[in-house]
């Protein structure tokens, strides 16, 4: 055998995978023996797949606290949820339930986000700029030093059946500030309303739904109230798709369900981005 026609070791396997898709006389060509250095300087060209665990510095500065802080409380922070900052590093979004109950603002209670590390928290003050309840969608805003924005990818392209995650903090501080990432595939793209048996079943946010109807990723993997706001997003690029929502939509198609089922739901991205549509710049 004439062991100067073989291809370098991998090259065939290359050929097989990487280029599987291609027509077969274009496979045909770069597979032949003299074409094994081109094939070769192709395939270090090839976009390269991300790795999760090296992502995850990048990913992880941009997942924060959100919740309230008051200066006399006890406790004097409250982490309620999840929020990631887009744009400039100055934007947070969240989840609007988070902010359902009225501040105290004679004891200078204010909304919050929270950063650091195991005990070591760091408040900052957060403003709310926008709120779409029927999304349960929240973007605030902080001043000061920008934090290390993700951005937001595009979720019409999501898929069902690919491989997200999500990072955020599932059981609040009880473990200190140390967010957790949990993997999830995207089970299904469903509607967020389901029509009733009854008339009787019928409530002021199921008409509203039927109204305006949209659709949320269902993903298999549980979320808790503390992952509300959570970013999900893509391994591959970092990109986020949706926005994690343990509460709402769960109590609106999970109703019957008192203990966790083993499906979360996120709100898809294409939704920030009409919220921020709204926003005056």
């Amino acid at each position: 055998m004439n062991r100067k026609s073989l291809l370098p070791p991998g090259l065939y396997r290359i050929c097989v995978t990487v280029l599987g898709q291609w027509p077969r006389r274009t496979l045909a060509l770069l597979c032949k023996p003299h074409t094994s250095w081109a094939l070769l300087v192709l395939a270090l060209a090839l976009p390269a797949r991300a790795d999760v665990a090296d992502l995850l510095p990048s990913i992880k500065p941009g997942v924060v606290g959100v919740g309230t802080f008051n200066p006399t409380g006890s406790p004097r922070a409250k982490l309620l949820g999840t929020g990631f900052a887009i744009l400039d590093g100055r934007q947070i979004v969240s989840c609007a339930h988070i902010f359902d109950k009225t501040l105290d603002t004679e004891k200078n209670e204010t909304h919050a986000i929270f950063l650091g590390r195991d005990r070591q928290m760091v408040v900052r003050p957060a403003k709310i700029v926008a709120l779409d309840r029927e999304r349960d969608l929240a973007l605030l805003k902080i001043e000061g030093e920008p934090l290390p924005a993700l951005k937001l990818g595009d979720s019409s392209r999501a898929r069902e059946g690919w491989q997200l995650y999500f990072t955020g903090y599932p059981i609040g501080s009880v473990l200190g500030l140390n967010a957790s990432t949990h993997r999830a595939g995207l089970a299904a793209i469903v509607p967020i309303y389901t029509p009733v048996a009854a008339a009787a079943q019928l409530n002021a946010r199921a008409l509203r739904q039927a109204k305006d109807p949209y659709e949320v990723f269902a993903l298999d993997a549980v979320a808790y109230p503390g992952n509300s706001g959570s970013p999900v997003w893509n391994p591959d690029t970092g990109e986020v798709l949706g926005v994690i929502n343990s509460v709402y939509v769960k109590g609106a198609k999970e109703a019957a369900l008192t203990a966790p089922s083993g499906i979360s739901y996120a709100i898809p991205s294409k939704y920030v981005r009409e919220l921020l549509e709204r926003v005056p710049r």
